[in-house]
């Protein structure tokens, strides 16, 4: 539960509390975009990394 809560609040920070587009077709394609880009972040985060021409998610020794 604690994921779902935090992202939900990145969503709504910085003015993302209201709707920017009239009509549902922009605000779908709006919302599909600003949470691609914060999975991207978080993965960029754990450590993906783009290594001969292929994208791998480097592990992190414990």
């Amino acid at each position: 539960r604690p994921p779902v809560e935090r992202a939900i609040a990145w969503l709504v920070a910085r003015g993302n509390r209201r709707l920017r587009y009239i009509g549902t077709i922009k605000n779908n394609a709006w919302l599909h975009t600003r949470a691609a880009a914060l999975n991207l972040r978080t993965l960029i985060n754990l450590g993906l990394t783009r290594t001969s021409g292929t994208w791998t998610l480097l592990s992190k020794p414990i």
